[in-house]
């Protein structure tokens, strides 16, 4: 290569390595791009836009639950037989998990009687009853979401002249996605087709990407 040639080619060989140099530095200087949340199925629960309060008087949506299997079931504290089985099916069916299985499961208890369960009876029915709020989240909300989680749950409830409630007394497992997977009547003990479908569907979660 000629002298001649070298010179002119210099400030072409320069202003490259600048570009490129300058578009390296621009690209790692942009974030990463976040990653949109799949949409959730037609058959969700947490599709309902509801906004509930725990027994820790916290707010929450539905939708916060999603990520991991749900046992949820619907109550309310002034039942003196079928609730209180309802809770004892459900700590039964938790203590049949490992450890592990149990860190990866959540149960959500929502009451039909928001007009009575404040959050001070619902805190009063978790510390009686031992339900830590790591595991354990007792909900109220307002009449209107009441009906449409009881419909997407398929529970049926009616309130007698006294105040009390006629209802459905049945556990529901919901998958990550907020989807029903299975469900039992079976109360005041295991029903270890149930609890199978736990296992399976905790399983099925972790595998999820």
């Amino acid at each position: 290569m000629t002298p001649t040639l070298l010179r002119r080619l210099r400030p072409l060989v320069f202003s490259t390595l600048l570009s490129t140099l300058i578009g390296g530095a621009a690209a790692l200087a942009l974030p990463a791009a976040a990653a949109t949340p799949a949409a959730l199925p037609g058959t969700s629960l947490y599709k309902i836009d509801a906004t509930l309060t725990d027994q820790q008087g916290q707010p929450f949506k539905l939708a916060a639950r999603r990520g991991q299997p749900v046992l949820v079931s619907m109550f309310y504290n002034s039942c003196q037989f079928v609730c209180p089985m309802l809770i004892d099916t459900v700590r039964m069916t938790e203590q049949s998990l490992s450890a592990q299985e149990r860190a990866g499961l959540a149960s959500l208890l929502i009451t039909f009687d928001p007009d009575r369960d404040d959050v001070k009876v619902l805190a009063k029915v978790a510390a009686e009853r031992g339900l830590e709020p790591a595991h354990w989240t007792l909900a109220r909300t307002d009449a209107a979401s009441v009906r449409k989680i009881a419909a997407a749950l398929d529970i049926q409830y009616r309130q007698l002249s006294d105040g009390e409630y006629n209802h459905t007394t049945v556990l529901v497992l919901l998958d990550r996605d907020g989807s029903v997977v299975g469900r039992t009547k079976k109360m005041g003990a295991l029903d270890p087709a149930f609890v199978k479908l736990v296992r399976s569907t905790l399983a099925a979660a972790t595998r999820a990407p």
